[in-house]
């Protein structure tokens, strides 16, 4: 009976063993694979380090041992994913935090969108706009380094949080004025101190992320478009950007314009105020949007609560005067005429009058 017993234990023991070098042996297989993929994919590429906060620690690392980087990334490391690609988080030395976006080739929007964005990025350094570091272009790829921006984005913060997590993170309404200037400033550089002008073409509050301080930093120029002549426009047949942001004259015309962005801040402004945002299902279900449902609920100026975040409704005696300028604004930025929109230079003015 003794000699049974060991011999099911000696049995079970091997088959565990094995099971568990069958186990190793396939995961590495796995990450062989993965790993003969992403260098395939790397392959014959060309790394080009830029100036950024940054720069020491990426200068410091040689592409080879950038690249090997890569491969240890995984589903666990991706913080953002889109049309045009997949965000990675990525460590490089101690402290040293970069965003990496991987953009695969392989279709004539993919390159444009590379291209768009390494064009209006290459040359901007300015406090709301995410710094890009660098790049990196393969065969089968390409990868854009921009420093991590760990407070994540806008979106996040007013629409994925607790309202309890906003309050430890500040998210009041100090916070928001600051917000809706930052992205006014960094919009007012796109449009106004760059030569050529650069129009974005989709802002919205992913699209605005928030850095150590909680400053907001412009980010995602893959639809971004320069402008070499003084209220000059881009004409495209398709319509790029995000619905709800999108101002009305470019789904008639195509044509993207400074006076688009314009628009597209003015709903974003709303979006800071109302704490909805214009995709929101219950203007869906409704069939109305933010735009018009917060021009319903302020049409009687005295009852701006109608239409307030109830996270702000508190503040809402200390800091009325400035509840009603930022409204005031988006309005402006709303008008249905794009002759009529304040340019981003005077907008940041308006916001100043406090």
């Amino acid at each position: 009976m003794a000699s049974l017993v060991a011999l099911y234990v000696t049995i079970c023991s091997v088959l565990f063993i094995a099971s568990k070098m069958l186990i190793s042996f396939l995961l590495y297989k796995r990450w062989a694979r993965k790993k003969r993929i992403i260098d395939n994919s790397l392959a014959g590429g060309k790394m080009v380090i830029l100036g950024c906060n940054n720069n020491k620690a990426l200068q410091s690392v040689s592409p080879k041992s950038f690249l090997g980087m890569l491969t240890g990334l995984s589903s666990k490391d991706v913080i953002g994913a889109g049309g045009y690609g997949t965000v990675y988080r990525l460590r490089v030395g101690d402290s040293c935090w970069l965003a990496v976006k991987r953009l695969n080739r392989g279709s004539a929007e993919m390159e444009r969108g590379f291209e768009r964005e390494l064009e209006a990025m290459a040359d901007i350094k300015h406090r709301n706009i995410v710094p890009l570091c660098g790049y990196y272009a393969a065969p089968h790829l390409n990868l854009l380094i921009y420093e991590l921006m760990p407070n994540g984005s806008l979106d996040a913060l007013l629409h994925l949080q607790q309202q309890q997590q906003q309050q430890q993170l500040g998210l009041g309404w100090e916070r928001r004025y600051r917000i809706a200037l930052g992205v006014a400033r960094g919009l007012s550089y796109l449009h106004h101190d760059c030569i050529p002008a650069v129009i974005h073409r989709d802002i919205k509050s992913s699209n605005i992320l928030l850095d150590h301080r909680m400053e907001a930093r412009l980010s995602d120029f893959g639809l971004a478009t320069l402008i070499t002549k003084p209220g000059g426009s881009h004409v495209t047949t398709l319509v790029a950007g995000t619905f709800g942001y999108l101002a009305p004259e470019y789904f008639d015309t195509g044509r993207a314009t400074t006076k688009g962005d314009v628009y597209s801040y003015g709903v974003l402004l709303l979006e800071l105020l109302t704490g909805k945002r214009p995709t929101d299902e219950s203007f869906l279900e409704n069939g109305t949007r933010l735009v018009t449902w917060v021009k319903e609920a302020t049409e009687d100026k005295r009852h701006l609560d109608r239409a307030v975040d109830q996270a702000l409704l508190p503040l809402l005696p200390a800091h009325d005067h400035q509840l009603r300028l930022v409204f005031s604004v988006a309005d402006k930025c709303l008008d249905s005429d794009p002759a009529n929109r304040p340019t981003m230079a005077q907008v940041v003015n308006m916001l100043h009058q406090t």
